[in-house]
């Protein structure tokens, strides 16, 4: 088995589940993903499979990426994205097509990771959600961070919240369950939202029992 797969998010619907409940899921087209290279543990260290997703156009390929899928068999389906998940015992092939029904089942739990979207520049109150200043009475401090720190260091300390950037970073949603897998399409439905915006690629993890 292998620990996870590519996908792409295409959106947020709503189902019915068997007791009549709705559920809202996000569905991911998970796959088809190909095996790009196999990583040993006698030569690399470690033990895990790298796969490939997403069809581009061969003109778009660089050279060094051309030759790696060609040693890999897949000169003719060239992919977009390349990650690296661990094999967890299961025997691959260069070349092999991986797709959704062979790693995930409904009722899994499961782990996904994607980019959030990004907002851009942003204060403490939209950033880390301070509660603000009062609004009426002659206020002038409605929205400012104010004060930035101590006086004795006599400057502002690592880590302090600040305006700045918000969004566009790696993040993970864990303990997501697979509501529904359908085989024909390699779509995977979780209950729940993902990372990220339509059409952003997202990482799906298989979740360790230990």
């Amino acid at each position: 088995m292998i620990g996870g797969l590519i996908g792409r998010k295409l959106g947020m619907t709503q189902i019915f589940d068997e007791a009549g409940r709705y559920v809202p899921v996000t569905v991911i087209e998970v796959g088809p993903c190909f095996v790009t290279q196999l990583r040993t543990a006698e030569r690399d260290g470690y033990s895990a499979v790298q796969l490939g997703f997403g069809a581009m156009k061969k003109n778009r390929l660089t050279k060094p990426k051309a030759g790696h899928l060609e040693k890999a068999g897949l000169k003719d389906k060239p992919v977009r994205k390349l990650a690296e998940f661990p094999t967890l015992g299961a025997e691959l092939e260069l070349g092999q097509q991986i797709r959704a029904e062979d790693v995930f089942q409904p009722g899994d739990v499961i782990k996904v990771t994607g980019t959030s979207k990004g907002k851009g520049f942003a204060g403490v109150v939209k950033r880390y959600h301070h509660h603000g200043g009062p609004m009426t009475h002659g206020s002038m401090t409605h929205r400012r961070p104010l004060s930035s720190g101590a006086t004795g260091p006599q400057r502002v300390m690592k880590n302090h919240n600040m305006p700045g950037r918000m969004g566009a970073e790696t993040t993970t949603q864990p303990s997501v369950t697979v509501v529904r897998v359908d085989a024909e399409r390699n779509l995977v439905l979780i209950k729940g939202a993902a990372p990220g915006g339509n059409n952003g690629i997202v990482y799906l993890w298989k979740a360790r029992r230990d």
